[in-house]
C-alpha cells in the first residue's frame, strides 16, 4: 500500500471517529432535551388565553396579569376583615392584625390599580365567591371564636400568596409586576408576622381545608 492511501485511509478513520463521538453527543441532548423542558418549574396560576403581551415595562405573561388580579382580589376582602378585627377585636393582638392589614392593604390597592391601568390588565372590583364565603363565616362567628377564625383564614390565604409572590418576583420579565410582588413580598411577610403573634394560628391547620364557624379551633398559646 502506498503512502498516499495509507493516508487517505488515517484521515477516513479520524474523520469518521469524529463523527460517531458527535453523533453519541447529539442523541442525548435529542433524546432528554424535552423532559428537561417539561421538568422545569411550569407557570402557574388562570390563563386568560391572551398570551403574552409586549408592552413598555417588558412582557406580560398569563401568569403576570393572574398575579397582579389576585392581588387586587386580595385587597378587596381582607381589607374589610381587617376593618372589621379593628371594631370586633377584643385582644390586642387582633386589633393589630386588623391594623396592618388595613394599612398594608390600602397602599397595596393603591399600587395595583397603577399598574393595572399601565399594562391594561381588567381589574375586579368584588371579592370571588370563596372570598366572600370566609367575609359571611367571620359575619356570623362570635367571641373568642370570631379572633381564632379571623386568624386562622387570614394566615392560611397569606401563607398561600407567599408562595406565588415568590415565584412571580423571580420569574416575571415585566419591571412594573416585579416592582409590585415585591411591595406585595414585604406586605404580605408583615401580615403573617402580626398574625402569627397573636399566638392563635393552629398551624397543623393550614394545609388543607380552611375552618368552619363550626369546626373546633386551637387554644390560643399563652
Amino acid at each position: 500500500m502506498s503512502v498516499a492511501s495509507r493516508h487517505v485511509m488515517a484521515t477516513g478513520v479520524v474523520i469518521g471517529a469524529l463523527a460517531f463521538t458527535l453523533i453519541a453527543l447529539l442523541i442525548p441532548v435529542q433524546k432528554f432535551g424535552g423532559s428537561a423542558a417539561a421538568a422545569g418549574p411550569a407557570a402557574t396560576g388562570d390563563d386568560d388565553g391572551a398570551g403574552t403581551l409586549s408592552t413598555a415595562f417588558g412582557p406580560l405573561t398569563p401568569q403576570d396579569r393572574d398575579f397582579v388580579r389576585k392581588v387586587r382580589l386580595a385587597g378587596l376582602w381582607e381589607l374589610p376583615a381587617g376593618r372589621q378585627a379593628l371594631q370586633r377585636g377584643k385582644r390586642p393582638a387582633i386589633r393589630t392584625a386588623g391594623e396592618h392589614l388595613v394599612e398594608g392593604h390600602t397602599e397595596l390597592d393603591r399600587r395595583v390599580m397603577e399598574v393595572g391601568q399601565a399594562l391594561g390588565v381588567e381589574l375586579p372590583n368584588r371579592p370571588s365567591a370563596q372570598q366572600q364565603g370566609w367575609l359571611d363565616q367571620l359575619d356570623a362567628a362570635q367571641g373568642p371564636q370570631y379572633e381564632a377564625l379571623f386568624i386562622q383564614l387570614l394566615r392560611r390565604a397569606h401563607g398561600k400568596v407567599f408562595a406565588l409572590v415568590a415565584q412571580v418576583r423571580a420569574q416575571t420579565r415585566n419591571s412594573m409586576v416585579r416592582a409590585l410582588a415585591t411591595d406585595a413580598n414585604a406586605t404580605v411577610l408583615d401580615h403573617i408576622t402580626v398574625l402569627e403573634a397573636s399566638g392563635l394560628v393552629d398551624f397543623d391547620g393550614l394545609a388543607d381545608t380552611p375552618p368552619s364557624p363550626s369546626a373546633p379551633l386551637s387554644r390560643p398559646t399563652k
